[in-house]
């Protein structure tokens, strides 16, 4: 491979992804590997499980491409179809490979398992195939060149295609007489649209560098800004516009690269020496498992409470009859109450508490869907907020528990200005 310009296509495999049943996310983890070396994706293919079709797309991408990138089809049952066609389109035969059976036998003996026949199909690969190693399933994955194409096959499992992608990535590097410098910045907000951010940007800097490419990815709870440029020495004028960035987004920049906001609170409780109690109803524990899905959050993390009927906010976290009976359960005195109560019970520091209506019934004129009371903060210094997020249930408890999150994050950084989000979500 002489140049970065090589035209790469991907053809993607299973009745599964063809039906929903299966998102596919590979393709996307695919071509970000692939762009960090400045390499794109031309075209990209899904076909299900299927020979005719298989064959025939395999074929035609062979003839053009430099480089093809099979995902899925490489299991043990009788739907795993990519050998077989990869075979038939190289026009070579199925051979048992010695170095696949191996690993197959390696993979079996660590889980106490017999090397059964249908397992051992996934060592049949074309005559002439390199393994390219799995180190956490069982299908090998394989390349073979076809013409002039270079066809690599890979497994449809994303946690054995992620670190598989290492090594075809370091391997491309290699084979790249002119690798580019491809360095990308990635940025992770909380509270700023696509929209909003790229209009801030347009009305503040109007002279965006060329050689950086901005570009954004909106997702839910977070949204990720990149700033991407393919030499060193763009690497001052990248610099330069994260700094702009930071003085545009201010505080609604959470942090780089994969940082997320239950990962920024506990780093931030790990430097305070402090720890975090939640009590929730409408998320449903969320907020909790947010916190504890990061690796050592037990230092910063001890308890969460969810109290979803009336009944368990009175006997677990003490809230006061009447103060239901009054207010009820989606009030800024029920969250209050809820936060103190789960201070109180947890010995924290910090509390999160959060009640609302999360639909798609229960909602009132006075109370709509979507309707929820905030409660964060210390013993001394409780904050309150009601915010209105008329979105889909699994999005509104999404939302809310990032919420949650974010305003620990601004106090734990002393951050006194209200997020944009106040305004956007206030209550009617």
């Amino acid at each position: 491979m002489a140049d970065t310009a090589l035209n790469v296509q991907l053809l993607l495999t299973g009745n599964e992804i063809m039906s929903g049943d299966t998102v596919d996310s590979n393709s996307a983890m695919i071509a970000q590997r692939l762009g960090e070396l400045a390499i794109g994706v031309y075209r990209k293919v899904t076909v299900g499980d299927d020979v005719p079709l298989l064959t025939a797309e395999l074929t035609a991408m062979t003839a053009v491409a430099d480089l093809v990138i099979v995902n899925g089809g490489l299991g043990p049952t009788i739907d795993d179809l990519t050998a077989e066609i990869l075979a038939a389109v190289a026009g070579v035969p199925l051979e048992e490979h010695a170095v696949a059976v191996a690993h197959l036998q390696r993979w079996c003996e660590k889980r106490n398992l017999p090397l059964n026949a249908a397992n051992r199909k996934q060592a049949l690969l074309p005559a002439g195939a390199t393994v390219i190693d799995n180190p956490v399933g069982s299908a090998v994955g394989f390349e073979l060149t076809v013409g002039s194409c270079r066809v690599i096959c890979t497994p449809g499992v994303p946690g054995e295609l992620r670190p598989m992608m290492d090594a075809i990535v370091a391997d491309l590097a290699a084979r790249l007489q002119r690798p580019m410098e491809r360095n990308i910045l990635r940025l992770q907000t909380f509270g700023l649209g696509e929209s909003t951010a790229q209009q801030i940007i347009s009305d503040n800097v109007p002279d965006w560098p060329q050689e950086v490419e901005l570009g954004f990815r909106a997702g839910a709870p977070q949204m990720e800004v990149k700033l991407s440029v393919n030499s060193a020495a763009a690497g001052a004028a990248q610099r330069r516009c994260r700094d702009k960035l930071g003085e545009l987004f201010g505080n609604h920049i959470i942090g780089e690269g994969d940082m997320t906001l239950a990962r920024r609170v506990l780093q931030l409780l790990r430097e305070r020496g402090a720890t975090l109690t939640t009590a929730e109803s409408c998320t449903g524990g969320l907020i909790a498992s947010l916190l504890t899905a990061v690796p050592g959050s037990s230092e910063g993390f001890h308890a969460g409470f969810v109290t979803y009927s009336n009944a368990i906010k009175q006997s677990v976290l003490g809230v006061r009859e009447d103060t239901l009976a009054q207010h009820g359960a989606v009030s800024e005195e029920v969250v209050r109450e809820m936060a103190l109560g789960a201070l109180d019970r947890a010995g924290a520091d910090y509390a999160i508490a959060v009640s609302g209506i999360a639909g798609p019934d229960g909602g009132s004129r006075e109370k709509p869907v979507g309707t929820v009371w905030i409660a964060w903060g210390e013993r001394d210094h409780m904050r309150t907020r009601g915010l209105c997020w008329p979105v889909e249930r699994t999005l509104f408890q999404t939302m809310i528990a990032a919420a949650g999150l974010d305003m620990i994050r601004r106090i734990l950084l002393g951050i006194e200005e209200e997020p944009r989000y106040f305004g956007q979500r206030r209550m009617r």
